[in-house]
């Protein structure tokens, strides 16, 4: 049983080690985390004396006060009636709620332990802490599958650090997960001057509704405002419906949209043509972004260097946009090792362009990173102090940058001669990361991407060839 000192990590380590029991009562890692996610929100009520919200049949009380052999049939009706509460959030959060433990003597381990925790009323950011831990400890299971929508926090402090959000912004995610980088910009905004919570407008969507609830979830933990918050896809009218934002955070879904879907949305002119879901994203976070807004967005290291549809949303991005960053992730810090990713940061001044872009090379001579050598804030030291003390990235060190330096300027013409691919290496030291997979779909995606990394290479050497000819 916890004690009342626990750290939040001792509660993860605990919840865990049910969710491990659980698994031979047919619950999933994901499954697990939602049904955490139902009671815990109702010890949250009863913790901070909330509970007169909700009739007196499904309060806390009334499972922790009955007899164990009737808490888990308890607990069935509780949520049927939770369904459809008159409170919008609270119906939102018990939409479809049903129960995966079969088991009456788990469910009330399940209760013992959570019961335990009435330390957490006097530090409500404790709870968003257990909670974030359980979110890494399910993406880190490959069993779940639920790394799809979690960064690396590390990645998501060193993003905020630079990006810099501030009291009065409005803050956007257009695929929002369980809201990594919406709380974490709320964080840093209400630190910034007094305690008053809510200093900036929080807006996201998220298409998963199980993934929603969680995000739901999470915004009240934190006790933030959940009212920007949509339910839906943004490549369709639900992300039309977001506004224009001071600054766009995200880390997009990757890959190839299912069933042939495409972009619903009338104003994605360069992809409503195109399955690609991440390319999607970058359009609409660029005509998202109000004037002098700044946005930052983990990709696919793909969009780099493909062809067609990427490399006229490059384009564009290069013409229409300040694109002063890209950050080249080390391997290996998402649940597929295999997928090189990186960070794409860029500004919406109207009337400018791209004169220059800096890269910082994270990736060539460094370990690999994974579950023996895991990601660090430490690890982003040396770029957050290169990328420099104001958000657009206007200052920077000096041009005198030795070439070997990992972080390097390359001016729009270096990039038009390479037919504006980013996919800019000039460290030639090895990624390690390679070394260490061992799963055969992450050693096929490797394979996947020095592929198509290739083929974009001729590509570009054909396209010099050719003008090389036309020139003479």
């Amino acid at each position: 049983m916890i004690e009342p000192e626990a750290s939040p990590r001792d509660v993860v380590n605990e919840l865990w080690a049910l969710c491990d029991i659980l698994r031979n009562d047919g619950v999933t890692s994901q499954d697990y985390l939602t049904e955490l996610t139902y009671i815990l929100f109702l010890k949250l009520l009863s913790e901070r004396n909330l509970d007169n919200r909700l009739p007196n049949n499904v309060r806390w009380k009334m499972l922790v006060d009955c007899s164990p052999d009737l808490s888990l049939k308890n607990y069935n009706a509780m949520l049927k009636a939770l369904d459809g509460h008159e409170n919008a959030t609270i119906s939102s959060i018990y939409l479809n709620a049903r129960t995966s433990i079969r088991s009456s003597d788990n469910f009330q381990r399940i209760l013992n332990v959570i019961n335990s925790m009435s330390w957490y009323a006097s530090d409500f950011e404790v709870v968003g802490e257990i909670y974030e831990g359980l979110l890494e400890k399910i993406a880190t299971d490959r069993k779940s599958g639920a790394g799809q929508y979690f960064t690396p926090r590390p990645l998501i402090d060193c993003i905020i650090t630079v990006m810099r959000p501030k009291e009065g912004e409005i803050i956007q995610d257009p695929a929002a997960g369980t809201g990594g980088f919406l709380v974490a910009a709320s964080r840093a905004i209400n630190g910034q001057s007094s305690p008053i919570k809510n200093r900036a407008k929080i807006v996201g969507c998220e298409i998963v509704p199980e993934t929603f609830r969680l995000l739901l979830m999470n915004f009240l933990l934190h006790d933030m405002d959940v009212s920007g918050l949509i339910s839906g896809d943004a490549m369709a009218e639900a992300g039309a419906a977001l506004p224009r934002s001071d600054v766009i955070l995200s880390n997009p879904p990757f890959g190839v949209s299912k069933r042939g879907r495409k972009p619903e949305r009338a104003n994605l002119t360069l992809t409503g043509a195109s399955r690609n879901k991440q390319l999607a994203f970058i359009e609409h976070i660029g005509r998202g972004l109000s004037p002098n807004g700044r946005a930052a967005v983990i990709v696919p290291d793909n969009v780099l260097f493909a062809g067609g549809v990427a490399r006229q949303v490059r384009t564009w991005l290069l013409d229409n946009f300040v694109l002063h960053t890209i950050l080249r992730l080390p391997s290996g810090i998402f649940y597929a090792q295999g997928i090189r990713t990186s960070v794409l940061f860029f500004n919406y001044i109207p009337g400018s362009s791209t004169s220059a872009t800096w890269f910082y090379d994270l990736r060539a001579g460094l370990p690999a990173f994974g579950r023996s050598r895991p990601l660090r804030y430490e690890d982003f030291s040396d770029f957050i102090s290169k990328f420099g003390e104001l958000p657009d990235g206007s200052i920077r060190p000096p041009e005198a940058e030795p070439e070997l330096s990992r972080f390097r300027r390359f001016s729009r013409d270096d990039l038009a001669c390479r037919d504006d691919t980013l996919d800019v290496v000039w460290l030639t030291e090895p990624d390690a990361s390679e070394d260490i997979l061992e799963d055969v779909n992450d050693l096929l995606e490797a394979v996947r991407e020095h592929l198509q990394r290739a083929s974009a290479a001729v590509e570009v050497l054909a396209a010099r060839t050719d003008n090389d000819i036309s020139v003479q």
